[in-house]
C-alpha cells in the first residue's frame, strides 16, 4: 500500500492498479474474518493468520469463493520467533507487504483481586504483546515496500474503564499509546499508523465475556445495547471503519483513534 491503495469496488483489469498485500492477525475471529470479507477485492491478497490454522483455512476458501485472494497462516502471536517467520512467510510467499490490521485479542473479566497474574501476563500477551511483536516484524517490510498504513484494534475500554476488566482496560490503553507511538516513529517512512476502539460487538468473544460473568447471552447483548444508539455493533461495521484506515481515504490520517461503540464511550 504504497501511497495507501485503496479498496474500490470491481473494475476492469486493465484498470487494475497494482496488487496490495494486506496480513489480518485474528483473521478467522468474529472482527477479524468481518475485515477479510470487506478487505477481498480483486487488487488485495489477504494474508489470513490465526493461533487455530483450520480456521483460518475456512476463511481464506471463503474469500477465494467469493472471487477474492487470499492464504492461511497459522501463528502463535505470543511467540517472538513465530511472529518473524510469519512475516518472512507472507513476504517470501507474495513479495511485499502493504497493510496490517491487527486483531487477535481476548478478554479475561476480573477486577485486580479477582485477576491472577497469570490471567493479567495472558491478556497482556493476546492485546497487547501481540501487537507488539507483529507490528516489530512487519514494519520493515513496510518500509521495503515504500510505505503503507498500520491498522490496530483496540476497544472503548483503552479510553474509558469498564468494571470488572482491569487487564483488558490497560491492555487495550496500551495498544492506542503504541499506535500513537508508531504513527509518530514511522511517518518519515511513509507509513501510517491508527486505531479502530470497538464497542461490544457481536461476536464469539462477547459470548465467552457473558459466560466468564455467569450472565446469559441475550441478557448481557441486552445490557451492552445500554448506550445512546441502543445497540450492540456487529463485526461489518468495525470492518468498514478499518478498511477507510487502510485505503487512500485515509492518506492524511495517522494517530488517529477512530471509537466505533453508538457512543458508548459518551
Amino acid at each position: 500500500m504504497s501511497g495507501a491503495a485503496a479498496v474500490p469496488g470491481p473494475a476492469p483489469e486493465s484498470a487494475a492498479e497494482p496488487d496490495r498485500v494486506v496480513l489480518v492477525t485474528g483473521g478467522a475471529g468474529g472482527i477479524g474474518a468481518a475485515v477479510c470479507r470487506r478487505l477481498a477485492d480483486h487488487r488485495t491478497t489477504l494474508a489470513v493468520a490465526d493461533r487455530d490454522a483450520g480456521a483460518a483455512r475456512e476463511i481464506a476458501l471463503e474469500v477465494r469463493s467469493a472471487g477474492g485472494r487470499a492464504e492461511p497462516f497459522g501463528c502463535d502471536l505470543s511467540r517472538p520467533e513465530d511472529v518473524e517467520a510469519l512475516l518472512d512467510g507472507v513476504v517470501g510467499q507474495f513479495g511485499a507487504l502493504h497493510g496490517l490490521c491487527t486483531v487477535a485479542g481476548s478478554i479475561r473479566r476480573g477486577d485486580v483481586t479477582e485477576l491472577t497474574p497469570a490471567d493479567w501476563r495472558a491478556t497482556f500477551e493476546d492485546n497487547l504483546d501481540s501487537v507488539f511483536l507483529t507490528c516489530r516484524a512487519a514494519i520493515p517490510h513496510l518500509t521495503r515496500a515504500g510505505g503503507g498504513a498500520i491498522v490496530t484494534i483496540a476497544s472503548g475500554w483503552g479510553l474509558r474503564a469498564g468494571r470488572r476488566a482491569a487487564a483488558y482496560c490497560a491492555a487495550k490503553a496500551g495498544v492506542v499509546m503504541l499506535t500513537q507511538a508508531m504513527a509518530l516513529d514511522h511517518a518519515p517512512a511513509g507509513i501510517r499508523a491508527n486505531c479502530v476502539a470497538p464497542g461490544d460487538v457481536r461476536t464469539p468473544m462477547l459470548e465467552r465475556e457473558a459466560g466468564q460473568l455467569g450472565c446469559p447471552v441475550e441478557q448481557f447483548y441486552a445490557e451492552a445495547a445500554d448506550r445512546p444508539l441502543r445497540r450492540i455493533g456487529e463485526p461489518r461495521e468495525i470492518a468498514d471503519a478499518v478498511s477507510y484506515l487502510l485505503g487512500e481515504e485515509a492518506s492524511f490520517v495517522t494517530g488517529a483513534v477512530l471509537t466505533v461503540d453508538g457512543g458508548g464511550t459518551l
